[in-house]
């Protein structure tokens, strides 16, 4: 089939859309990119009683000397640093999927917390943090009397 000058794939590579869609989500999905990271890492994990609650994350290849935590009334925030990636000239990454640079997680709680009573611990590359709300916050049991 011979194409006339003014078919729309003249002039056209009709694998160039494809190209250019594949190069956008080659660069979505690159490593030394993290997309939208700043509100969902890293990922946590909650639950909460009716006296206190817990989160877990993982944040491996860090210490407990890279994260701060800060915890006002009922919001938790996890800021830290993941440590540059090898880099160099002579670098070819083939697949990058571990992040680095800065992060910060901030997420509201169910409940205020008592600043006073949070227990952090750093284990395996792993926080847990348990935080108790305080007295004056815990539902109150009241007893109904007959009249």
């Amino acid at each position: 089939m011979q194409r006339s000058a003014f078919s729309p794939w003249a002039y056209h590579d009709p694998f160039a859309d494809m190209r250019r869609l594949q190069g956008a989500m080659n660069r979505i999905f690159d490593g030394s990119r993290t997309p939208a990271r700043s509100g969902t890492y890293p990922p946590v994990n909650f639950w909460a009683g009716q006296d206190s609650v817990v989160m877990s994350t993982e944040l491996p290849g860090l210490g407990e000397q890279d994260i701060e935590m800060t915890v006002k009334d009922s919001m938790i925030s996890i800021r830290g640093t993941y440590p540059d990636a090898e880099t160099g000239d002579d670098i070819v990454w083939h697949r990058r999927e571990r992040p680095a640079g800065s992060f910060l997680r901030s997420i509201e709680l169910p409940f205020r917390v008592d600043p006073n009573q949070i227990d952090a611990r750093f284990a395996n590359g792993v926080l847990t943090v348990e935080m108790q709300r305080p007295e004056d916050d815990k539902p109150k049991h009241i007893q109904i009397k007959a009249s």
